[in-house]
Protein backbone atom coordinates (compact mmCIF):
# COMPACT_ATOMS: atom_id res chain seq x y z
CA UNK A 1 0.00 0.00 0.00
CA UNK A 2 1.14 3.06 -0.97
CA UNK A 3 0.44 5.32 2.03
CA UNK A 4 0.84 8.95 1.79
CA UNK A 5 3.74 10.00 4.17
CA UNK A 6 3.66 13.57 4.47
CA UNK A 7 7.17 15.31 5.50
CA UNK A 8 7.17 17.44 8.79
CA UNK A 9 7.16 20.66 6.23
CA UNK A 10 4.56 19.53 3.79
CA UNK A 11 2.30 18.64 7.04
CA UNK A 12 3.31 22.05 8.60
CA UNK A 13 2.28 23.59 5.12
CA UNK A 14 -0.68 21.76 4.06
CA UNK A 15 -2.23 21.46 8.24
CA UNK A 16 -5.61 23.09 8.30
CA UNK A 17 -5.57 26.14 10.45
CA UNK A 18 -8.63 24.92 11.50
CA UNK A 19 -7.65 21.12 12.48
CA UNK A 20 -6.71 22.60 16.61
CA UNK A 21 -3.08 21.99 16.05
CA UNK A 22 -0.90 25.27 17.92
CA UNK A 23 0.89 25.34 14.41
CA UNK A 24 0.02 29.34 14.09
CA UNK A 25 1.01 30.23 17.66
CA UNK A 26 2.22 33.54 18.65
CA UNK A 27 5.95 32.37 17.65
CA UNK A 28 4.55 31.91 14.08
CA UNK A 29 3.48 35.26 13.88
CA UNK A 30 6.47 36.74 16.03
CA UNK A 31 8.25 35.25 13.25
CA UNK A 32 6.83 36.61 10.00
CA UNK A 33 6.63 39.93 11.83
CA UNK A 34 10.39 39.79 12.15
CA UNK A 35 11.01 38.72 8.42
CA UNK A 36 8.87 41.35 7.16
CA UNK A 37 10.84 43.34 9.05
CA UNK A 38 14.34 42.43 7.87
CA UNK A 39 13.59 42.06 4.17
CA UNK A 40 11.52 45.58 4.26
CA UNK A 41 14.25 47.21 6.03
CA UNK A 42 16.79 45.85 3.89
CA UNK A 43 15.33 46.78 0.02
CA UNK A 44 13.99 50.32 1.41
CA UNK A 45 17.35 50.66 2.76
CA UNK A 46 19.84 49.59 -0.46
CA UNK A 47 17.21 51.47 -2.46
CA UNK A 48 17.75 54.90 -0.65
CA UNK A 49 19.61 56.07 -3.07
CA UNK A 50 17.22 55.58 -5.76
CA UNK A 51 14.44 57.13 -3.42
CA UNK A 52 16.36 59.94 -2.78
CA UNK A 53 16.79 60.77 -6.80
CA UNK A 54 12.90 59.92 -7.52
CA UNK A 55 11.80 62.29 -5.02
CA UNK A 56 14.10 65.46 -6.34
CA UNK A 57 12.30 64.69 -9.67
CA UNK A 58 9.50 64.78 -8.04
CA UNK A 59 9.63 68.15 -6.28
CA UNK A 60 12.10 69.75 -8.71
CA UNK A 61 11.23 68.43 -12.27
CA UNK A 62 12.65 71.22 -13.77
CA UNK A 63 16.31 71.47 -12.43
CA UNK A 64 16.32 67.54 -12.78
CA UNK A 65 15.26 66.92 -15.71
CA UNK A 66 17.60 64.22 -16.66
CA UNK A 67 15.70 61.04 -15.71
CA UNK A 68 17.34 58.34 -13.14
CA UNK A 69 20.96 58.53 -14.16
CA UNK A 70 21.16 62.17 -14.95
CA UNK A 71 19.70 62.46 -11.48
CA UNK A 72 22.27 60.30 -9.80
CA UNK A 73 25.18 62.36 -11.70
CA UNK A 74 23.31 65.82 -10.76
CA UNK A 75 23.46 65.31 -6.70
CA UNK A 76 26.69 63.58 -6.67
CA UNK A 77 28.23 66.62 -8.78
CA UNK A 78 26.52 68.74 -6.38
CA UNK A 79 26.67 67.52 -2.97
CA UNK A 80 28.99 64.59 -3.38
CA UNK A 81 28.39 60.81 -3.47
CA UNK A 82 27.11 60.64 0.47
CA UNK A 83 24.12 62.99 -0.25
CA UNK A 84 22.36 59.71 -2.23
CA UNK A 85 22.35 58.20 1.43
CA UNK A 86 20.48 61.13 2.82
CA UNK A 87 17.13 59.80 5.23
CA UNK A 88 19.19 56.27 5.28
CA UNK A 89 18.30 55.65 8.89
CA UNK A 90 14.62 57.17 8.88
CA UNK A 91 13.76 54.46 6.08
CA UNK A 92 15.77 51.43 7.60
CA UNK A 93 13.77 52.21 10.61
CA UNK A 94 10.91 53.28 9.10
CA UNK A 95 10.31 50.23 6.88
CA UNK A 96 11.18 47.71 9.59
CA UNK A 97 8.38 49.02 11.61
CA UNK A 98 5.80 49.09 8.63
CA UNK A 99 6.86 45.24 7.88
CA UNK A 100 6.58 44.36 10.73
CA UNK A 101 3.27 45.14 11.42
CA UNK A 102 2.52 44.49 7.24
CA UNK A 103 3.81 41.43 6.59
CA UNK A 104 2.64 39.83 10.36
CA UNK A 105 -0.16 41.66 9.93
CA UNK A 106 -0.89 40.03 6.36
CA UNK A 107 -0.10 36.22 8.02
CA UNK A 108 -2.17 36.99 11.29
CA UNK A 109 -5.43 38.06 9.25
CA UNK A 110 -5.34 35.76 6.63
CA UNK A 111 -4.66 32.84 9.17
CA UNK A 112 -7.44 34.13 11.39
CA UNK A 113 -9.71 34.27 8.08
CA UNK A 114 -9.34 30.83 7.55
CA UNK A 115 -9.89 29.41 10.78
CA UNK A 116 -13.16 31.44 10.47
CA UNK A 117 -14.10 30.56 7.33
CA UNK A 118 -12.92 26.86 6.99
CA UNK A 119 -10.47 25.75 4.49
CA UNK A 120 -13.18 25.23 1.63
CA UNK A 121 -14.25 28.66 1.81
CA UNK A 122 -10.96 30.34 2.13
CA UNK A 123 -9.73 28.59 -1.14
CA UNK A 124 -12.28 29.66 -3.53
CA UNK A 125 -12.27 33.45 -1.75
CA UNK A 126 -8.61 33.32 -1.06
CA UNK A 127 -8.05 37.03 -3.52
CA UNK A 128 -10.23 38.68 -0.95
CA UNK A 129 -8.61 37.44 1.92
CA UNK A 130 -5.42 38.61 0.17
CA UNK A 131 -7.01 42.19 -0.32
CA UNK A 132 -9.00 42.41 3.29
CA UNK A 133 -5.62 41.25 5.23
CA UNK A 134 -3.32 43.85 3.15
CA UNK A 135 -5.70 46.23 3.41
CA UNK A 136 -5.95 45.67 7.00
CA UNK A 137 -2.34 45.49 8.13
CA UNK A 138 -1.19 47.72 5.96
CA UNK A 139 -3.52 50.70 7.70
CA UNK A 140 -1.45 49.30 10.76
CA UNK A 141 1.59 49.62 9.20
CA UNK A 142 1.31 53.13 8.11
CA UNK A 143 -0.04 55.13 11.52
CA UNK A 144 3.69 53.80 12.66
CA UNK A 145 5.15 54.54 9.37
CA UNK A 146 3.93 57.90 8.75
CA UNK A 147 5.77 60.22 11.21
CA UNK A 148 8.99 58.74 9.65
CA UNK A 149 8.10 59.16 6.46
CA UNK A 150 7.08 62.76 6.68
CA UNK A 151 10.71 63.23 8.71
CA UNK A 152 12.55 61.12 5.54
CA UNK A 153 10.78 63.42 2.91
CA UNK A 154 11.51 67.19 4.94
CA UNK A 155 15.35 65.85 4.91
CA UNK A 156 15.29 65.15 1.47
CA UNK A 157 13.86 67.90 0.34
CA UNK A 158 16.06 70.19 2.57
CA UNK A 159 18.74 68.44 3.39
CA UNK A 160 20.20 71.04 6.29
CA UNK A 161 17.10 70.28 8.14
CA UNK A 162 18.07 67.88 10.49
CA UNK A 163 21.37 65.39 11.65
CA UNK A 164 19.39 62.85 11.09
CA UNK A 165 16.18 60.69 12.96
CA UNK A 166 15.90 61.68 16.42
CA UNK A 167 17.06 65.22 15.20
CA UNK A 168 14.23 65.35 12.95
CA UNK A 169 11.52 64.43 15.12
CA UNK A 170 12.50 66.96 18.06
CA UNK A 171 12.91 69.86 15.33
CA UNK A 172 9.33 69.11 13.25
CA UNK A 173 7.50 68.15 16.61
CA UNK A 174 8.90 71.77 17.87
CA UNK A 175 8.24 73.43 14.60
CA UNK A 176 4.35 71.79 13.71
CA UNK A 177 3.17 69.68 16.63
CA UNK A 178 2.11 66.22 16.31
CA UNK A 179 -0.20 67.14 13.13
CA UNK A 180 2.69 67.68 11.05
CA UNK A 181 3.89 63.72 11.26
CA UNK A 182 0.45 63.22 10.52
CA UNK A 183 -0.28 65.54 7.68
CA UNK A 184 0.44 62.97 5.03
CA UNK A 185 -1.21 60.47 6.69
CA UNK A 186 -4.74 60.24 4.04
CA UNK A 187 -2.51 60.42 1.03
CA UNK A 188 0.32 57.20 2.19
CA UNK A 189 -2.82 55.59 2.92
CA UNK A 190 -4.31 56.10 -0.66
CA UNK A 191 -1.01 54.83 -2.02
CA UNK A 192 -0.01 52.44 0.18
CA UNK A 193 -3.65 50.75 1.09
CA UNK A 194 -3.78 49.90 -3.02
CA UNK A 195 -0.60 49.00 -3.62
CA UNK A 196 -0.11 46.47 -0.67
CA UNK A 197 -3.63 44.53 -1.85
CA UNK A 198 -2.41 45.19 -5.17
CA UNK A 199 0.63 43.53 -3.97
CA UNK A 200 -0.02 40.73 -2.07
CA UNK A 201 -3.15 39.53 -3.95
CA UNK A 202 -0.91 39.38 -7.38
CA UNK A 203 1.93 37.89 -5.59
CA UNK A 204 -0.20 35.41 -4.19
CA UNK A 205 -2.21 34.69 -7.56
CA UNK A 206 1.17 34.34 -9.15
CA UNK A 207 2.33 32.03 -6.97
CA UNK A 208 -0.23 29.92 -7.45
CA UNK A 209 -0.31 30.17 -10.90
CA UNK A 210 3.46 28.99 -11.36
CA UNK A 211 2.96 25.79 -8.97
CA UNK A 212 -0.27 25.05 -10.64
CA UNK A 213 1.86 24.61 -13.85
CA UNK A 214 4.58 22.66 -11.69
CA UNK A 215 1.72 20.91 -10.71
CA UNK A 216 3.56 20.65 -6.92
CA UNK A 217 2.47 21.96 -3.96
CA UNK A 218 5.05 24.51 -2.18
CA UNK A 219 5.27 21.51 0.39
CA UNK A 220 6.92 19.05 -2.45
CA UNK A 221 9.52 21.56 -3.51
CA UNK A 222 12.63 22.86 -1.67
CA UNK A 223 13.09 25.58 0.16
CA UNK A 224 15.21 27.07 -2.70
CA UNK A 225 12.65 26.57 -5.33
CA UNK A 226 9.92 27.90 -3.36
CA UNK A 227 12.04 31.46 -2.83
CA UNK A 228 12.45 31.25 -6.61
CA UNK A 229 8.73 31.46 -7.17
CA UNK A 230 8.87 34.22 -4.54
CA UNK A 231 11.14 36.30 -6.71
CA UNK A 232 9.40 35.46 -9.54
CA UNK A 233 5.87 36.16 -8.26
CA UNK A 234 7.24 39.36 -6.24
CA UNK A 235 8.42 40.80 -10.14
CA UNK A 236 4.88 40.77 -11.62
CA UNK A 237 3.43 41.71 -8.59
CA UNK A 238 5.95 44.77 -7.95
CA UNK A 239 5.33 46.09 -11.38
CA UNK A 240 1.49 45.74 -11.55
CA UNK A 241 1.44 47.44 -7.89
CA UNK A 242 3.67 50.31 -9.16
CA UNK A 243 1.74 51.19 -11.68
CA UNK A 244 -1.56 51.17 -9.61
CA UNK A 245 -0.27 53.60 -7.01
CA UNK A 246 2.18 55.43 -8.73
CA UNK A 247 -0.46 58.83 -9.13
CA UNK A 248 -0.80 58.83 -5.17
CA UNK A 249 2.94 58.41 -5.48
CA UNK A 250 3.97 61.18 -6.94
CA UNK A 251 1.13 63.82 -4.95
CA UNK A 252 2.56 62.10 -2.15
CA UNK A 253 6.33 64.06 -2.86
CA UNK A 254 4.94 67.15 -3.95
CA UNK A 255 2.46 67.25 -0.85
CA UNK A 256 4.91 67.28 1.70
CA UNK A 257 7.15 70.18 0.15
CA UNK A 258 6.53 73.46 2.03
CA UNK A 259 3.37 75.30 0.98
CA UNK A 260 2.61 73.29 -2.19
CA UNK A 261 -0.72 73.30 -3.30
CA UNK A 262 -1.28 76.85 -1.21
CA UNK A 263 -3.76 77.05 2.01
CA UNK A 264 -6.26 74.88 2.56
CA UNK A 265 -7.20 71.44 4.03
CA UNK A 266 -5.09 68.06 2.68
CA UNK A 267 -8.16 67.17 0.32
CA UNK A 268 -8.20 70.85 -0.95
CA UNK A 269 -4.36 71.06 -1.53
CA UNK A 270 -3.96 67.69 -3.20
CA UNK A 271 -7.13 68.16 -5.71
CA UNK A 272 -5.31 71.57 -6.34
CA UNK A 273 -1.39 69.80 -7.00
CA UNK A 274 -3.38 67.26 -9.25
CA UNK A 275 -5.63 69.93 -11.42
CA UNK A 276 -1.65 71.64 -11.69
CA UNK A 277 0.30 68.50 -12.77
CA UNK A 278 -2.32 66.74 -14.93
CA UNK A 279 -3.56 63.74 -14.81
CA UNK A 280 -1.68 61.82 -17.43
CA UNK A 281 1.30 63.17 -15.72
CA UNK A 282 0.34 61.75 -12.34
CA UNK A 283 0.14 58.85 -14.04
CA UNK A 284 3.29 58.33 -15.92
CA UNK A 285 6.18 60.91 -14.75
CA UNK A 286 8.74 58.54 -13.54
CA UNK A 287 7.00 55.40 -13.87
CA UNK A 288 9.81 53.73 -15.99
CA UNK A 289 12.01 53.67 -12.41
CA UNK A 290 8.87 53.23 -10.32
CA UNK A 291 8.36 50.16 -11.94
CA UNK A 292 11.75 49.01 -12.31
CA UNK A 293 12.71 49.49 -8.31
CA UNK A 294 9.38 48.10 -6.93
CA UNK A 295 9.72 45.14 -9.47
CA UNK A 296 13.42 44.85 -8.05
CA UNK A 297 11.82 45.44 -4.91
CA UNK A 298 8.69 43.37 -4.42
CA UNK A 299 11.16 40.52 -5.44
CA UNK A 300 13.33 41.28 -2.98
CA UNK A 301 10.86 41.22 0.19
CA UNK A 302 9.24 38.28 -0.98
CA UNK A 303 12.60 36.28 -1.43
CA UNK A 304 14.02 37.47 1.84
CA UNK A 305 10.87 37.06 3.41
CA UNK A 306 11.15 33.45 2.53
CA UNK A 307 14.38 33.00 3.10
CA UNK A 308 14.33 34.41 6.83
CA UNK A 309 11.18 32.39 7.54
CA UNK A 310 13.21 29.17 6.33
CA UNK A 311 16.07 30.24 8.77
CA UNK A 312 13.70 31.10 12.00
CA UNK A 313 12.58 27.23 11.56
CA UNK A 314 8.59 28.63 10.43
CA UNK A 315 7.63 26.97 7.27
CA UNK A 316 5.28 29.62 5.02
CA UNK A 317 1.29 29.36 5.63
CA UNK A 318 -0.23 28.52 2.10
CA UNK A 319 -3.77 28.55 1.17
CA UNK A 320 -4.62 24.66 0.58
CA UNK A 321 -6.88 23.34 -1.32
CA UNK A 322 -8.98 20.84 0.61
CA UNK A 323 -9.93 18.44 -2.14
CA UNK A 324 -6.87 18.42 -4.14
CA UNK A 325 -5.92 14.90 -4.46
CA UNK A 326 -2.39 14.35 -2.27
Amino acid sequence: TNLYRPTMQSYHSSVMATSGTKNYDLMYYLKGAAAGGICCSITHGALTPVDVVKTRVQLDPVKYNQGLVGGFRQIVAEEGAMALTTGLGATAAGYFVQGWFKFGGVEYFKIKAVESMGEEAAWNNKTAIYLGAAAGAETIADIFLCPLEAVRIRSVSDPEFCDGLADGFVKMFKSEGVGGFYAGLAPILAKQVPYTMAKFAVQGAAADAIYGSMGKTPAELSSGTNVGVSLASGVVAGVASAIISHPADTLLSKVNKKGAGGEGSMMTRLMRIAGETGFVNLCTVGLLPRCVMIGTLTAGQFGIFDTVMNALGASKFHFHNPNADH
